[in-house]
C-alpha cells in the first residue's frame, strides 16, 4: 500500500489535512533556517562587541554595525549608534530594541499553533464521514455474514484520517516547542549582553564626567542701589466759600398778606372779614 493509496482511502477530510501539513512544513523550515544562521555567530558577535567596548567604543560600533544582519547584532548597535547619550536613555534604547527583536523571533507560531488545533479535528472529522459511509450499508442480518467483513475494512480505512490528523498536530507541536525554548534562550542572552554592555558604559559616562571641566560660574550681577524713599506731597483740600442765605420767600399771592413800608396789607377776604366778622367766609 503507498502514499497514494492511503491519501485516497483517508476520505476527503485528507486534503485540508495536506494543506495544514504544508503550511506547517514551510513554516518548520523557513525557522530552522533562520535559527541555525543565528545560533551559529550569536556568541561571537557577543564577544567581539563587548571586547571592542572595554577599549575603544567606537570600534565596538563599528562591528555592532558590521553585525546588524543579525538580531543580536541590531540589538547591541541600537544604544552605540547614539552620540555620548545618558545612561539611562543607552538603557532605554537596549530594552526597546529587544522587545521589537524578540517579537520577530516569534513569527509563524501563530501558523503552528492553527494547524496544532486543526489537525486533529479535521482527523476526526473524516473518521465520522468514513464510518458514516462504511455502516450505512449494513444489515442487522448481515452482521454473521461474509459482508461483514467488507464493513470492518471501511471502518479500518476511515481511521486513517484521524492517524493523519495527529501526525500533522504532533509534528507541529514538537518543532512549536523547539522554537519557543529558542526564544527563552534568546531572551537570557540578551538580558545578559545587555547588562554588560550597560555596565561597561557607565563606567566609561563616569570617566567622561571626570574628566570634563567644572563649567564656570557667570559673573556676578552688580549690586542694586539703595531705594530712595520718595517725599509724599499732601494736597491740602480748600472748601468753597459760604454760600449766601437762600431766598426761600414764598412768591407773591393774593391770598398772603403783604409787607409794605405802612405796614401789611391784607388780603381783601380777610379785610371783609375784619369789618363784618359774622360774614360767611369765601
Amino acid at each position: 500500500m503507498d502514499v497514494v493509496d492511503i491519501f485516497r482511502k483517508g476520505g476527503p477530510a485528507m486534503w485540508p489535512l495536506l494543506a495544514l501539513s504544508i503550511l506547517s512544513m514551510s513554516v518548520i523550515i523557513e525557522r530552522l533556517s533562520y535559527w541555525f544562521r543565528i545560533l551559529t555567530q550569536e556568541k561571537e558577535i557577543v564577544e567581539r562587541v563587548l571586547d571592542a567596548a572595554g577599549q575603544n567604543w567606537r570600534t565596538a560600533t563599528e562591528i555592532a554595525k558590521r553585525f546588524s544582519y543579525q538580531p543580536v547584532g541590531r540589538f547591541l548597535y541600537a544604544p552605540l549608534r547614539l552620540s555620548t547619550p545618558d545612561p539611562e536613555i543607552f538603557r532605554l534604547a537596549l530594552e526597546s530594541t529587544a522587545e521589537d527583536e524578540i517579537a520577530s523571533m516569534r513569527q509563524g507560531e501563530k501558523i503552528l499553533e492553527a494547524v496544532i488545533a486543526l489537525a486533529p479535528l479535521l482527523g476526526l472529522l473524516g473518521t465520522v464521514l468514513g464510518l458514516i459511509q462504511s455502516l450505512r450499508s449494513i444489515r442487522l442480518g448481515d452482521l454473521a455474514s461474509s459482508s461483514a467483513a467488507g464493513v470492518t475494512l471501511g471502518i479500518g480505512e476511515a481511521l486513517i484520517a484521524t492517524a493523519a490528523g495527529l501526525i500533522v498536530a504532533i509534528t507541529s507541536l514538537v518543532f512549536y516547542r523547539l522554537f519557543q525554548a529558542f526564544v527563552v534562550n534568546q531572551v537570557k542572552v540578551f538580558r545578559k549582553a545587555g547588562s554588560d554592555l550597560e555596565l561597561l558604559y557607565r563606567q566609561y559616562w563616569l570617566n567622561i564626567q571626570d574628566t570634563m571641566p567644572a563649567p564656570q560660574s557667570a559673573p556676578a550681577a552688580p549690586p542694586m542701589p539703595p531705594e530712595v524713599p520718595q517725599q509724599r506731597t499732601i494736597q491740602r483740600f480748600s472748601f468753597p466759600p459760604r454760600l449766601g442765605k437762600p431766598n426761600i420767600s414764598a412768591p407773591d399771592s393774593p391770598d398772603l398778606p403783604r409787607r409794605t413800608d405802612e405796614g401789611y396789607t391784607m388780603p381783601p377776604y380777610l379785610e371783609s372779614r375784619r369789618e363784618d366778622p359774622k360774614a360767611p367766609e369765601a
